[in-house]
């Protein structure tokens, strides 16, 4: 699909799609970038979810006394555990950069392949990200247009509808997996005796495994919605059969 943008010289043969001020530009490479960034978020966080149930384990074992075999495990657990939260977050960063990347230029192909389908501009599949309470819509809304946008129609020219379940599902994951970490981390910082540290580490754990199951909900968004695109641009608006 990297050669699909259309040459927007006057000149140029006309194709299925209108020219105006967006192009098609492919979607591919960034996909890609998404899926790896993705699976090592997913990967990440499933292993600090098992390390947030052993360390809610020891926390129990501390309540009833001391125990050096506990807290040498527990120091142990926060060896692989801070360089790990690191990298989780350092790539969660770059995954939102991309993903934002991603998610505006696909906005744009979908407003070639159907210039009426928005309610927004183009530019708000960058801004809606970023305005307090808005975001927990906005971003759906642009996401789920595009996908419609980006569906062929029946052979004859007529609407064909297409289940938006996969927009739905990684939109929900999202937002669960956010609220339940932002929680966990604030239930953690407050927790201050064992019995609280061992059930802030099993809340933290089942935030984690939200994170993954987001992760993963989210790849399957991006590659189907990318592959879409692709043969909707390859074969044009109405599908073959």
């Amino acid at each position: 699909m990297s050669s699909i943008a259309p040459d927007p010289s006057p000149s140029a043969t006309p194709g299925p799609f209108p020219q105006g001020v967006h192009v098609l530009r492919s979607p591919e490479g960034l996909a890609t970038a998404l899926t790896v960034l993705l699976s090592a978020i997913g990967g990440i966080s499933l292993v600090l979810s098992g390390a947030g149930l052993y360390r809610s384990g020891l926390q129990d074992d501390l309540v009833s006394g001391p125990s050096a075999e506990a807290s040498e495990s527990l120091s142990g657990l926060d060896s692989l555990t801070i360089p790990l939260d690191f990298l989780h977050d350092v790539l969660y960063l770059a995954t939102a950069v991309v993903f934002v990347v991603w998610f505006h230029r696909v906005r744009c192909n979908g407003q070639v392949f159907r210039p009426d389908g928005f309610t927004q501009s183009a530019g708000w599949a960058i801004g809606g990200w970023f305005i307090p309470f808005a975001n927990l819509f906005f971003p759906y809304r642009t996401a789920r247009q595009t996908w419609d946008a980006s569906t062929q129609y029946a052979p004859d020219g007529t609407h064909r509808q297409v289940s938006g379940s996969p927009v739905v599902a990684w939109w929900l994951a999202f937002v669960v997996s956010a609220v339940l970490d932002r929680v966990a981390s604030r239930q953690y910082i407050a927790a201050l005796s064992h019995e609280a540290l061992s059930d802030a580490a099993a809340f933290m754990a089942a935030a984690e495994l939200s994170v993954a199951a987001a992760a993963l909900l989210a790849v399957l968004f991006v590659r189907k919605l990318t592959a879409m695109q692709r043969v909707k641009a390859v074969q044009g608006p109405n599908a073959a059969v």
